[in-house]
C-alpha cells in the first residue's frame, strides 16, 4: 500500500490536460496526448509525497487509486506530485499518465 496515493471519498478525480512546457520531460514519447493534472484536497501531502519518493526512489511507480464516474475501481501512473498549502487547506497536484479507456495493470484486455 505504500506505493500508491487512494481517494477513499468524494467524486472522481477531474483529470486536465497539461499544458506546462516542462511536463513534455514527464513523458516517455514526443506527444503528452495521455499525460494530465489532478488536483486533490488532502490533510497530510507531505506524507503522500513522501510515498511517490519513496517508490521513484526505488525505480518503482506511485499509483493513484480512485473509483470513476460509474463506481468502478482503477489506477494510473504518478509523474510527478507536488502539494501545496493553500486558504481551504493542502492541495496535491498530480501528473499522472491518463489512458481512461484501459483496464488496471494486471487485467487482461479480453
Amino acid at each position: 500500500m505504500d506505493d500508491k496515493i487512494t481517494i477513499i471519498e468524494g467524486p472522481p478525480p477531474i483529470f486536465e490536460p497539461v499544458s506546462d512546457a516542462w511536463a513534455l520531460g514527464l513523458s516517455e514519447s514526443s506527444s503528452s496526448s495521455d499525460l494530465t493534472i489532478t488536483r486533490l484536497r488532502t490533510f497530510n501531502g507531505a506524507e503522500l509525497m513522501e510515498r511517490c519518493h519513496r517508490a521513484w526512489d526505488k525505480q518503482d511507480l506511485c499509483w493513484l487509486h480512485y473509483r470513476n464516474e460509474m463506481g468502478l475501481e482503477e489506477q494510473t501512473p504518478i509523474l510527478a506530485a507536488r502539494a501545496v498549502d493553500t486558504s481551504d487547506g493542502q492541495v496535491l497536484f498530480l501528473w499522472v499518465r491518463h489512458h481512461p479507456n484501459l483496464p488496471p495493470p494486471g487485467e487482461n484486455l479480453i
